[in-house]
């Protein structure tokens, strides 16, 4: 019923919220300044920020995290301090349309309903946007240098996490008219998070189980591990998960979506390569 209410006060005031998704590392922090120009949208939700035009205005950086939990969580507004900060913000703040920025339409979803938001009206992916050779190499140059990108510019970034800041860009976006005064132009802020600072990083099996059991938790929290096998490949990790589920879950739509999931936030948030996750359901209750 709270949700059904919070749903009709919203579309009273007129917001709408949209969502950008794809895996990690494919450019969607990159393109998501691009996203609202075109669509009107006036604030932007990324990786536990608030962003409005060039400025941060509420929540904390995941980015800023040394560890995979606490940067998944804040991701995420698992902290209820984070979370009221923001929901705050949008309270206090004038706006139409919000983008949500994910890795699947299932965190885009997520966040919305953590900070009181309506269910997004519509999703938008990053191939949408992008074409597969440009995906491509972002998706190359985030698993070779560990660099990510914040959509605001590199001043507002070093207020708060200078010891981030890699380096900066400009990009433009073209108006209708050929004219240099008719282009808009964005400054993006590439960042070293801190848990991607060390290079490769080597991690241990309980340690992969536990981000696993962290993921399919925030995926379905009726599903459990039962178990976590690693092994460590030249190209990246290889996990075999054996799962215990509910008998009434319909977990095989979902599978494909499980397994991107999880790879995608032990990449994003873990610092570490994953090669393949295969999925075993050992155990139906």
């Amino acid at each position: 019923m709270d949700n059904v209410f919070r749903k009709f006060i919203w579309k009273v005031k007129g917001k709408t919220v949209y969502g950008l998704v794809g895996r990690s590392g494919t450019g969607k922090s990159f393109r998501s300044k691009l996203v609202a120009e075109k669509y009107g949208i006036e604030l932007i939700i990324d990786d536990g920020l608030l962003i409005m035009g060039d400025k941060i205005i509420a929540g904390k950086s995941a980015k800023r995290e040394q560890v995979f939990l606490k940067a998944i969580k804040t991701a995420l507004f698992d902290n209820e301090e984070q979370r009221e900060e923001v929901i705050s913000a949008l309270q206090k703040h004038r706006f139409k349309r919000i983008l949500i920025l994910g890795t699947s339409e299932r965190m885009v979803i997520k966040i919305a309903s953590r900070l009181k938001l309506p269910a997004p009206s519509q999703i938008f992916k990053i191939e949408e946007f992008a074409s597969k050779e440009e995906i491509e190499t972002a998706v190359q140059i985030r698993n070779s240098e560990g660099k990510h990108v914040i959509p605001v510019p590199t001043i507002e970034i070093t207020r708060n996490y200078p010891q981030i800041v890699y380096d900066s860009m400009r990009i433009f976006f073209k108006k209708r008219l050929p004219l240099p005064w008719h282009r808009k132009v964005f400054e993006k802020t590439i960042v070293r998070p801190e848990f991607g600072k060390r290079g490769r990083i080597t991690i241990s099996e309980a340690a992969l189980g536990q981000m696993v059991v962290h993921c399919l938790d925030e995926f379905d929290e009726t599903i459990k591990v039962k178990k976590v096998l690693v092994k460590n490949e030249p190209e990246g990790y290889t996990l075999t998960i054996k799962l215990k589920v509910p008998m009434k879950s319909q977990i095989s739509n979902v599978l494909k979506e499980l397994q991107r999931y999880i790879a995608d936030n032990l990449e994003r948030y873990g610092g570490i390569i994953v090669n393949q996750v295969h999925i075993e359901i050992d155990d139906w209750t």
